[in-house]
């Protein structure tokens, strides 16, 4: 995601900004951002080592625990073993469209934080 699609967005000297979950720890996106952020990006690891949370240009955040919660919890829970088959059916059901429309907001999202300097968004 960051090396196809958000990268070539950003403006030159931008500095990025990780939330350390373990993905975005490992090797190789470390190794990734120290080449394409040297010494500019901040992150568990990076050389700005601060744990940062910015949920307005994570997608995971702004758009899947939404809809996964809204239609896990549209009808009752039984026990854990419905719970799971309910969560594991609603992740298969995100159609492309879908994602899509996310990748949408992610661009609009990153837009509004390049125009304000990336100051606290408000976006609903």
């Amino acid at each position: 995601m960051l090396q196809l699609y958000a990268v070539p967005q950003f403006p030159e000297g931008v500095t990025s900004q990780q939330d350390g979950a373990p993905p975005h720890y490992g090797n190789i996106a470390r190794e990734f951002l120290d080449t394409t952020f040297p010494h500019r990006w901040i992150g568990r690891g990076g050389v700005m080592a601060w744990p940062p949370r910015f949920p307005d240009i994570t997608p995971l955040d702004f758009y899947l625990w939404g809809y996964v919660k809204q239609h896990v919890y549209s009808e009752r829970i039984n026990d854990i073993i419905h719970l799971k088959q309910r969560i594991t059916d609603v992740i298969h059901s995100v159609t492309s469209d879908v994602l899509t429309r996310v990748w949408e907001e992610l661009d609009y999202r990153l837009d509004v934080c390049k125009a304000t300097n990336g100051a606290h968004l408000e976006l609903c």
